[in-house]
């Protein structure tokens, strides 16, 4: 696969992907074209040596794994990790408001957004909804208005002349996206929802909504940009292009047994159900060798790798940087380090990357925070911390994380593709798990 077809099917992941649900239903689909079965985790599941299964946790999480077609005393885990999710505004469950005619919407403050990028933004809405039919099932779909819907105007700046040197955001008061304007006070946010529900779902008769997990999101389309074609623009970068960079490596020939995580809710955390501090892993592992002590042996010889997106050198910002460490846009994924584990990186488990970034021709570059500002973490030290296994944490450098529109360079999504490819493929793994 080529560079520009890689970003082409990249883009098209980004556009489906408005929500973590909507990007586990399009991976889902691509693994199954490619011949994966889906197992269920309330089924027992009967797995063939040789053949690859994915499995799906509260819809925004997803596990995929392919077992190696023989079992060697040696046998190990060849494992990547990313997240579905971005930061973002959610809806309330009772989200409406009306005022002087017009009829907003309540949010939440979903991670940790730059909020000030989602002003004048043209907005949309998507996520998961709660259906109960005529026969009293519950069903959960996936829904998304695609077009613009809301907006969140600034204020005039004859209003607010401070507003290029000081403004605070007030969350509860400011963020509230301006809907629809209406004269009555009738105008009913479940209505609109169930005619979504009706136009995606026509197969539900009879559908009473029950509740629903919906964001705001920016309807603008990813696009190269730069004099030379040099950048990526787009929004859900972090952690997105880790997703599709894992699901199109798994796709690929692979060698011994394999494993991608894309797990939802890193943003806030990861303490949830469908959270990388769950049991969704943990669970999958003990299912596929039951005998704790093979299984032990096995995580020993193990690698994983976490990929999570990597603050590159902003050109406005170099003092914000370690000057040591100057990850740029273009010039290979970035190995991220830091002396109290927020990062899962050491010597020992970054050495394996460099050598898979060798054989693949491929750059790679390191970072560590500026000792003056707080480092931030990935699902990396959670993953080495409960299965005890070699990790390194990785990444694209990008710019403007968690902006509600993220830059990276144009090469980086597909540098760290043939690096991972390469994690996957190489049938002697260098010192996995040593």
């Amino acid at each position: 696969m080529d560079l520009q077809r890689f970003n082409h099917e990249l883009f098209e992941f980004l556009k489906f992907s408005t929500s973590p649900f909507h990007a586990v239903q399009y991976l889902s689909t691509l693994f199954l074209k490619s011949g994966f079965t889906k197992l269920e985790e309330k089924d027992r599941w009967q797995t063939t040596p040789g053949k690859g299964y994915f499995c799906v946790r509260d819809d925004g999480s997803l596990l995929v794994f392919k077992l190696s077609g023989t079992k060697q005393e040696n046998d190990c885990w060849r494992m990547l990790a990313a997240h579905t999710d971005s930061p973002s505004l959610q809806i309330k469950p009772q989200p409406v408001t009306t005022s002087n005619t017009f009829t907003q919407l309540g949010v939440e403050v979903y991670g940790g957004p730059i909020l000030s990028t989602w002003f004048d933004r043209d907005l949309s809405i998507a996520g998961r909804v709660s259906l109960l039919d005529q026969e009293n099932n519950i069903h959960s779909r996936t829904i998304d208005f695609k077009q613009p819907l809301a907006i969140i105007p600034n204020l005039a700046i004859h209003l607010n002349r401070e507003v290029n040197d000081k403004y605070s955001i007030k969350r509860q008061k400011h963020l509230l996206p301006l809907l629809c304007q209406t004269e009555d006070d009738d105008y009913s946010f479940h209505d609109t929802l169930l005619q979504q529900v009706q136009e995606e779902h026509d197969d539900l008769k009879g559908i009473k909504l029950l509740g629903f997990d919906l964001f705001c999101y920016d309807t603008q389309a990813p696009s190269i940009t730069g004099l030379h074609g040099d950048f990526i623009s787009a929004s859900r970068l972090d952690n997105l292009v880790s997703c599709f960079i894992g699901t199109k490596s798994m796709l690929e020939e692979t060698s011994g047994n394999c494993l991608l995580l894309c797990s939802n809710h890193e943003e806030i955390g990861s303490s949830t159900v469908a959270g990388a501090q769950g049991n969704f892993l943990t669970t999958v592992l003990e299912r596929l060798e039951a005998d704790a002590s093979k299984r032990m042996r096995m995580l020993s010889n193990s690698s994983l790798i976490s990929m999570d997106n990597a603050h590159g050198l902003h050109p406005n910002f170099p003092e914000k940087h370690d000057p040591q460490h100057l990850p740029l846009l273009n010039k290979g994924p970035v190995i991220k380090y830091n002396a109290n584990q927020r990062y899962a990186s050491t010597s020992k488990s970054a050495a394996l990357f460099k050598v898979l970034c060798d054989a693949s021709g491929t750059p790679v570059q390191e970072f560590v925070m500026h000792n003056d500002l707080r480092c931030g973490s990935t699902i990396g030290p959670i993953a080495a911390t409960s299965l005890g296994i070699q990790t390194v944490d990785v990444g694209i450098p990008s710019l403007a994380m968690h902006s509600i529109r993220e830059t990276t360079g144009v090469k980086d999504p597909y540098m760290l593709f043939k690096a991972i490819s390469r994690f996957l493929t190489c049938t002697n793994l260098p010192g996995a798990g040593a």
